[in-house]
This record gives structure tokens, sequence and C-alpha cells, in this order.
């Protein structure tokens, strides 16, 4: 495959978390997927609704640029204003998009962009500005749906996470796909630490990696403080994974895909729910409600409640670690997001990220396993032809 070169790279500034700064930045949960089709914009509304019954101020920001329908979720289906004012600078503040919701006093939604080339290939400049916005937007948690796939922004804007959740659906293909845009984005992590740091840029901007391995070797040959930096930036990287439509004749083997993520990716997984396949799901988007409040007795809303619960619990956890932090001296108070470490630029259409043959996992039988699991596993050298077996 032929690699596509990554033009120069530009800095984004690092910021320093001060006690200022801790109390006034909201918690960003990034919302990604795959592949499209798997219900992501779903368990995003959810999401957010549940977290703002539970007491907090809560903004959901539709950033599935060029194929936003969050704000249908909502009934708002002629939005006053969009992501897109705010690309297009008729609205100065990113908070100025963020409007209210009928459904509960606590969120707000920023509806996302229309279907225009001009936005879902948006310039890197832009993006950098929007990624600069989101961390001053005065709320307590931003649930951001992302656009599926492995595109520059897709990446980007999952890592500029704070919190990180994945979803996929049971199908093979779903799984298989999410295993991609995890060791994508780890590499894009990674690879971010070693490029803020000018020694390496040159080198590391210009070339393709196959995994997070090749890039601790090639950049620790001549960064070892950068190594340990990098490090850091990935033990810290254990995306959240939901599990949508699951039924019990299909059954995803977390334990098999931990196992392929920690040995090729290096980063971990946590399983934090399995929503069922529940048709009071489907009815409740034709009611241009999430289901929580359209139907709150169903079997998928309260499992959407226990998933927000779970999440709520790391959005508490992840405040008490800025806190701690803030109180450090100040040259250690760097807030790890993306947007503070270097990203190549983006060229000006969202191209993919090249995608090279994994090297395969060797098959591994899981313990007990159940006769309707789909067990994932890679039988040859390129994962396009991973094939997948049941029990």
């Amino acid at each position: 495959m032929t690699s596509s070169h990554v033009p120069p790279v530009r800095l984004i500034s690092i910021s320093f978390l001060t006690n200022e700064m801790a109390d006034r930045m909201a918690t960003l949960i990034s919302v990604a997927s795959g592949k499209g089709g798997v219900g992501k914009s779903v368990v995003s509304a959810n999401l957010a609704l549940a977290l703002a019954k539970s007491g907090r101020q809560v903004i959901l920001a539709d950033l599935d640029v060029g194929g936003a329908d969050a704000h249908i979720m909502f009934g708002e289906l002629n939005p006053p204003v969009t992501l897109t004012d705010f690309l297009n600078k008729r609205v100065n503040r990113l908070e100025d998009v963020a409007i209210p919701t009928t459904l509960h006093p606590n969120l707000r939604l920023i509806p996302g962009t229309g279907e225009t080339l001009a936005t879902a290939n948006m310039a890197y400049a832009r993006k950098k500005r929007l990624i600069k916005q989101f961390q001053e937007l005065t709320t307590d948690v931003v649930v951001i749906d992302i656009g599926a796939g492995t595109s520059y922004h897709a990446l980007d804007f999952f890592l500029m996470g704070d919190i990180h959740l994945a979803i996929a659906t049971p199908e093979p293909t779903s799984v298989l796909d999410l295993y991609r845009f995890i060791k994508l984005a780890a590499i894009r992590r990674v690879l971010a630490c070693f490029l803020a740091r000018s020694p390496m840029s040159d080198v590391l901007s210009s070339r393709d990696f196959l995994s997070v391995e090749e890039v601790m070797t090639v950049a620790g040959a001549t960064d070892g403080e950068g190594c340990d930096v990098a490090a850091a930036a990935l033990h810290s990287f254990r995306p959240g994974l939901i599990i949508n439509r699951a039924s019990s004749s299909s059954q995803v083997n977390i334990l098999y895909l931990r196992k392929i993520l920690h040995q090729y990716v290096g980063g971990d997984l946590m399983l934090l729910g399995e929503i069922p396949d529940d048709p009071a799901v489907s009815q409740a988007v034709r009611k241009f409600l999430p289901v929580i409040e359209a139907a709150p007795e169903s079997s998928a809303a309260k499992e959407l409640v226990t998933i927000s619960a779970a999440v709520e619990q790391l959005v508490a956890a992840f405040a008490d670690r800025s806190k701690e932090e803030a109180e450090q001296p100040k040259e250690k108070q760097i807030r790890v997001l993306p947007a503070n470490l270097t990203f190549p630029q983006d060229p000006q259409t969202s191209i993919p990220l090249p995608l090279k043959p994994d090297v395969p996992p060797p098959p591994i039988e899981p313990r007990q396993p159940a006769r309707t699991s789909v067990l994932v596993r890679m039988y040859s050298d390129d994962p396009n032809t991973a094939k997948a077996r049941t029990a």
C-alpha cells in the first residue's frame, strides 16, 4: 500500500491546569465508533439526558461533521443556530451555539453542521479553533457525539475527550472496526506526544506506522524522556466500551478483545454495559425522544441509566485527578489533552489514516466459551480479511 505523506506539523500550545481552570473546565466525554449504524447518536443523546437528570449541567455536542442528527433526538428539527455558524464565524463563541432543550433545564445542545463539503472537510485551522473552544465551555460535562470512521477529524475529536467511550454492536464487522479505530487512536495519541518534542518531529511526521510499538521504538531511540511521556499517555488511554443491540444469540468475547488490544495496541478496554436489542429504542426515535424519556421502564432505558451511572463515576474520578494535578507544582500541571500536544496539519480533505496489515495475534481459546459467542480472531495478515467464528 502506498504511504500517504503527512504535511509539516504545527504546534498547539501547552496550557497549565491551575486551580481556577480546574474549577471551570468541563469534563469532555467523547463518544465514537469504528463504523456507522451502531446507534452512537442514540447512546450519546440518552447518556447526556441521564447525566443532566443526575444533577449535572450538560452540553450534548454533535461533531458528526457532515451527518449530524443529535438534534433530531430532541425534536429540534430546525435549530436556530448550529456548529456551522461558529465555524463560519457568524457566532464568535461556541458557548453561544449551545441551545436549551425542552426535556430538561440542565441540558443544552450544540447542533451539528449540515451536509456540505465546507464543513465535512473542515480545515485544520477551524478544527484547532474548535478544540480550543470546547475546553472553554462553561458546564460540568460535555458529551461529544463524533462521526464514525478513522478520519483525522474523528480520531482527533475522540482524543480530545477526557473520557473516551466506544460504541459497537455484536456483529464481527463492528467489533473488527472498533479494534482498528482504537489502534489508530492509540497510535495518533502516542505520536502526538513525540511530535510535541522538536528533535523527532520531522522524522515522525513524514512516515506511517503499523503499531504503537513501532512509534515507541523509532522515537524512543533518540528521545528517552519523550518515550516516558508517551508511555504515560498510553497508560491513561482506557476507552470505555458500550455494546449496543446485544442479544442472547450474539455476544462479544470481551476478554479476548481486551487481550489483543493490550498485546497489539498497549491500551486497555473496560466494558461499561450492554444495551439489549429493544424495539422501544426505535419507537422513541420516531417520537423524537431519548428512550429513557419515552419508555423509562424498557430494558434498553434501564441499561442506559446503569451505564450513565458508571460514566458518572468516571467523571467524578477524573475531577478528583484534575484537582490533584492542580495542587502539584506548576511545572507538572500539564493537562494531557491532544489539543495540548502536536498533531500533523491535516490535508484539506479528510483522508483516513493509512491502514496497513496488522501482525496477527495467535489464536487464543477463551475460557468456557458460550456456544453463541462471537469470537474475534485474526487469521490473516490483513485485518480486512479477518474472520469471526461462532463456537
